[in-house]
């Protein structure tokens, strides 16, 4: 679960950072557009590091409990 947060993060980063890059460069006096999907996505990559790293998550199970 670990290595998908990872991904998660790591695609979230340089995806936004390229959509920032390219509104500077294109149309910086226009409405800072990347703010959309560095919002919604955030909220998911947040539920996603919440569910990778919640307390309840910790708990360590007996391998017959993990059915």
């Amino acid at each position: 679960m670990k290595r998908g947060l990872a991904a998660h993060v790591i695609s979230y980063v340089v995806v936004n950072l390229a959509q920032v890059v390219v509104w500077r460069l294109f149309t910086p006096k226009h409405f800072f557009w990347p703010l959309y999907s560095l919002g919604v996505w955030g909220v998911g990559l947040a539920w996603h590091i919440w569910a990778v790293c919640s307390p309840s998550r910790r708990i360590r199970h007996s391998p017959s409990q993990r059915d």
